[in-house]
């Protein structure tokens, strides 16, 4: 336990604190090597592994490509507009659609794209309409905060989703209806939540003449209209592949291959900027941290977990739900969520009680907001953000997010109940 626990340790520190501009999926590769040669994990549980996370990490791929698409032709940029105008130079109303318009995009784009698109777009509509330093966090606070908290209606809208629902053979249209109840009510949570903390450094008024036309944006008029139509398709296309037991990485890659290669028929977009730009380190950070985190499951850490969760069981419904979550989210706000989610779902594995695994879901998408390094979805915005000129201390996000977390973390787990 102590060397499986010194090596996610300090895998962790490098993730977090990228000395010399070392990328994260770097630090987490080499963690599992490491893991490896110290024979925390051997070559099996690397196999073991991969058959845990191969679709959610080819799911992911898929996602991200079909959003950088979709960003390049305009799409997000005329959403973020779109939301601007119908406030109607209202800056409350604008705050309540930016929350909404980032609930969408964070349940059909995953946090994940959310963070990674919507956030500089945001930042620069605030700076457009020449807003003051504070509301301007105050808005990039509030989307940062529903990429991961609205990251519930579908399999496919966190990594988290993917592999719990993987884990435990739970289909597309049975996850999307025990999930929407507690993303709609994750999303008016965290609207009243962010208002209440926040409301001092929203504007009673903005001028939204400074910004652009919605339609000035795009870049083939033609190929926005046709992404509304293959957006849907693609969404009934993944209730149908449940019905077969398709994986859900055949939908996500596939559609945002086809979609990469129609825009590029179009001469809309440049396919190897798409696929260079592509955020590979995500990629290579969620294999090599799950491994290091199986060498800390070959540790025993499950087997304690287990107890906990066994003896929650054992409790009320409420009490088994509520605990669950709380402890995935301090479990991830701390050891990050890719590997909470892992060794909470093995220790749940012989415990009979589906709200549990849903509890762990929503603990582990909410909870890691707690602290800048809890989801990967946060270090993305943040790491986003310090490369537009913006930085958040440790402890001011820290501050902010141990505010905000628990009332809609409990609310949310009491809809599951």
């Amino acid at each position: 336990m102590l060397i499986a626990s010194s090596i996610f340790l300090v895998t962790l520190v490098f993730v977090i604190w990228q000395p010399r501009g070392l990328q994260i999926g770097t630090s987490a590769v080499v963690g599992a090597v490491v893991a490896l040669v110290f024979g925390v994990v051997n070559f099996t549980d690397v196999v073991i592994v991969y058959e845990i996370i191969w679709d959610a990490t080819l799911a992911f791929i898929g996602i991200i490509i079909l959003s950088m698409v979709l960003d390049e032709i305009g799409f997000f940029e005329w959403a973020a507009l779109k939301m601007a105008k119908f406030s109607k130079g209202s800056g409350q109303k604008m705050f309540f659609y930016s929350i909404i318009l980032g609930a969408i995009v964070s349940a059909l784009f995953a946090n994940d794209g959310a963070a990674l698109i919507l956030t500089p777009i945001l930042l620069a509509k605030m700076q457009v309409l020449r807003l003051n330093t504070k509301t301007i966090l105050a808005f990039l606070l509030a989307g940062g905060f529903i990429s991961d908290s609205a990251s519930l209606p579908f399999v496919f809208s966190n990594l988290t989703n993917i592999v719990t629902a993987n884990y435990f053979d739970i289909g597309f249209a049975e996850f999307f209806s025990n999930m929407i109840l507690p993303y709609i009510v994750s999303v008016i949570a965290t609207m009243i939540v962010l208002w209440i903390v926040l409301r001092k450094d929203i504007p009673k008024t903005v001028d939204i003449d400074l910004l652009k036309n919605p339609e000035d944006v795009l870049k083939s008029k033609a190929l926005f209209n046709f992404s509304w139509f293959f957006l849907a398709i693609l969404l009934a296309g993944y209730f149908i592949g449940d019905a077969y037991n398709i994986p859900i990485s055949v939908f996500a890659l596939g559609g945002g291959i086809i979609f990469l290669v129609i825009a590029t028929l179009m001469k809309t977009v440049e396919p190897k900027q798409i696929i260079k730009e592509a955020p590979w380190q995500v990629v290579w950070f969620s294999l090599g941290l799950y491994i290091v985190v199986y060498g800390l499951k070959n540790a025993g850490l499950t087997d304690y977990i287990t107890e906990i969760l066994v003896y929650l069981n054992s409790q009320s419904e409420v009490v088994a739900v509520v605990g669950t979550g709380f402890l995935a989210a301090f479990l991830s706000a701390f050891m990050n969520n890719m590997p909470t989610i892992m060794v909470m779902d093995i220790a749940l594995t012989n415990i009979a009680n589906e709200a549990m695994i849903y509890a762990n879901i929503v603990g582990c998408n909410l909870g890691p907001k707690m602290t800048p390094f809890g989801s990967l979805a946060t270090l993305l915005w943040l790491h986003t953000l310090s490369k537009k000129g913006v930085e958040i201390s440790f402890w001011s996000y820290s501050k902010f997010g141990l505010i905000v977390t628990p009332p809609v973390l409990l609310v949310v787990l009491l809809s599951l109940t």
